[in-house]
């Protein structure tokens, strides 16, 4: 299938949700004859632009408070200067966590020049990604038992790989920012992360600032876990403040701003 369809297909599932409100990945699969693979890639992805929320075996609307006017092409730089920031931090030959997501994901491109890098994820995106560098790192998988919602290996054999070395920094991503408890998520599996951050001597959270003060059920990682937060720019001078008096390092980078915003 080409590119144009592809968008042309994810448009048209970000339409129907809109909506009905509510979506089967089954009715989906049907609708649009391709692989359940590929409509959840596709959920995945309009979730990170921001447009639905997964749920177990398809997908919802977001809620009214929830919803962002913010266009595609600006929340795709914003993760990237994400990316970037978070990347400067990385040191020749560190031992690293990448988790599962596309924010963590676009750090993949700007480690080619990183040496000696040895790399622990759970995610087969990341470590694709990590095999097509320069210089490749020595690349370690968690293994463990497959999840479709979040796209990554999870369990209690992955929790004791990982338990088995230690790292320098940990990278990864988050549903939301509660500024009261910490990093929240949609998906109901928060162990192994919370064994990530325990392996780690910094734990570094890459999310987009449209998602700190999201209220998501599911506590990830506690603020007293997490070291630093890299988002961007767009960040509100009061999140600011409440999350350096927990005495989290704030990194907030500036995304791109020369290409006109579509009307």
């Amino acid at each position: 299938m080409t590119k144009r369809n592809t968008q042309q297909r994810r448009h048209a599932i970000a339409a129907l949700v809109q909506e009905r409100g509510e979506v089967s990945v089954d009715e989906l699969t049907k609708r649009f004859s391709t692989s359940e693979v590929t409509i959840r890639k596709d959920l995945a992805l309009l979730e990170t632009g921001g447009l639905l929320l997964r749920r177990y075996g398809g997908a919802v609307s977001l809620p009214s408070e929830m919803v962002v006017e913010e266009d595609a092409e600006q929340v795709s730089k914003r993760k990237i200067a994400i990316a970037r920031a978070a990347a400067e931090r990385l040191r020749d030959h560190n031992r690293v966590i990448i988790d599962s997501g596309t924010t963590t994901s676009a750090m993949i491109p700007l480690l080619g020049n990183k040496r000696g890098l040895v790399v622990m994820t759970n995610s087969l995106n990341v470590a694709g990604a990590l095999r097509e560098l320069e210089n490749e790192p020595t690349l370690l998988m968690t293994g463990g038992t497959w999840d479709p919602h979040s796209e990554s290996f999870q369990g209690q054999v992955a929790e004791q790989v990982l338990r088995s070395y230690d790292f320098d920094q940990l990278f990864i991503g988050a549903d939301g920012i509660d500024l009261e408890r910490g990093t929240t998520t949609f998906n109901e599996l928060v162990g192994l992360s919370r064994v990530m951050a325990e392996v780690a001597r910094e734990v570094i959270v890459m999310v987009e600032s449209e998602k700190i003060g999201r209220r998501i059920p599911n506590l990830e990682l506690p603020w007293e876990r997490i070291h630093t937060l890299v988002t961007d720019d767009a960040l509100s001078a009061e999140a600011r403040t409440q999350i350096q008096a927990k005495g989290i390092a704030l990194i907030c980078a500036s995304s791109p701003t020369d290409s006109p915003r579509r009307k």
